[in-house]
């Protein structure tokens, strides 16, 4: 059965990760389905329409056999600018959208986080809850709501937070996650360490970011926040040895409702097909479990040999890495960090292994 995804992107910084993020997910997907036919997989993030005819039809997934005809993303748009949506909407992307998919105003939120959670946020809490019923009607099995935003801004932290609230009093079975996109230390905008302050008061699930730095540095942030959710969600959108979806994710990561901010870090990949003999691939296997842990690899400033673990999960996607290989690991490495054991906890680590992802 197919496990939907909703995106929900908020503010400036939000829908250019969305930008990003959706371009990248149909070269992933194009990769894996050279079929062009509409599989589980692709819809978890995509519907499939038929044009011809108005309103367009939705075509079910079947048994993953159906040919593409027109992909729509699951997703809705917010800004209180219109700047960013309008670019994406005329860009090459512009297809995967409709109007009933987005939502915009004139003159922003100044980037004050009030002006977005006490104005905006009830001013069009209506039209954003039916736009997303939409899309949840949409669904033959919704996993979780995914939202993208920056907190230094207006509307990404005063409207992202209100929606997190509207979609927890609307959706209280349904997973979110959130892209959390915390500013830096240089940040120009005088009023981002309040708005960020008043996010984290009021948000759930969250995967932290950093600054990056490089000839186009919010371009290539964007590219790392994209890249994260979708090997997050790769292991429920592909088949693999050890398979684990958001839910389980969430339940093994999130011991209390309170401690629900998650730290993420990804490590470069290797080329294992290029990497010589058995014993060269297994170092380089070793080593990404080695720079997983390492603080330059952290997607927000923190040293992990310096930090507590409540809990680990280990996501690992390509043909070169098997579940000894994850086990042996995992044994080199625990003993490591410093852990906290809490009673009710089953497994402070948690593996998902997919092959040839």
């Amino acid at each position: 059965m197919p496990r939907e995804i909703i995106t929900l992107q908020c503010g400036q910084c939000g829908n250019q990760i969305g930008c990003r993020f959706w371009d990248l997910a149909l070269r992933e997907h194009a990769s894996h389905n050279t079929n062009a036919t509409f599989d589980h997989a692709l819809s978890s993030f995509f519907r499939n329409v038929d044009t011809r005819h108005s309103p367009p039809l939705e075509i079910p997934t079947g048994t993953g056999n159906s040919p593409i005809r027109s992909l729509k993303a699951r997703a809705v748009l917010i800004d209180m600018e219109e700047g960013v949506i309008k670019q994406l909407i005329s860009g090459h992307l512009g297809d995967l959208f409709d109007t009933k998919q987005y939502i915009t105003g004139n003159s922003g939120s100044g980037n004050n986080w009030a002006q977005g959670h006490e104005v905006y946020g009830p001013e069009y809490a209506d039209d954003i809850l039916e736009k997303i019923r939409k899309q949840v009607e949409l669904c033959d099995s919704l996993q979780s709501f995914v939202m993208l935003h920056s907190l230094g801004g207006g509307t990404g932290s005063g409207v992202g937070s209100y929606i997190v609230e509207l979609l927890h009093d609307a959706y209280p079975q349904v997973y979110q996650f959130s892209t959390s996109i915390f500013p830096s230390v240089d940040d120009d905008v005088v009023t981002s360490p309040y708005n960020s302050q008043k996010e984290n008061t009021r948000g759930k699930h969250s995967i932290a970011k950093g600054k990056v730095k490089g000839d186009k540095p919010f371009d290539s942030m964007n590219g790392i926040a994209a890249n994260l959710l979708l090997h997050l969600t790769s292991s429920m959108r592909f088949e693999g040895s050890l398979n684990v979806d958001l839910n389980e994710i969430t339940t093994n990561l999130v011991p209390y409702p309170k401690l629900h901010f998650l730290v993420s870090s990804m490590a470069p990949h290797s080329a294992f097909s290029h990497a010589g003999s058995a014993a060269q691939q297994h170092r380089a296997i070793n080593q990404l479990f080695t720079e997983v842990f390492m603080r330059d690899n952290q997607l927000i400033k923190v040293d992990p040999t310096r930090s507590t673990y409540l809990a680990c999960a280990l996501l690992m996607r390509g043909n070169g890495c098997t579940i000894s290989d994850l086990h042996q690991n995992v044994a080199r490495i625990k003993h490591r960090l410093t852990m906290v054991s809490l009673p009710h906890a089953t497994k402070s680590f948690r593996g998902s292994l997919l092959c040839g992802t």
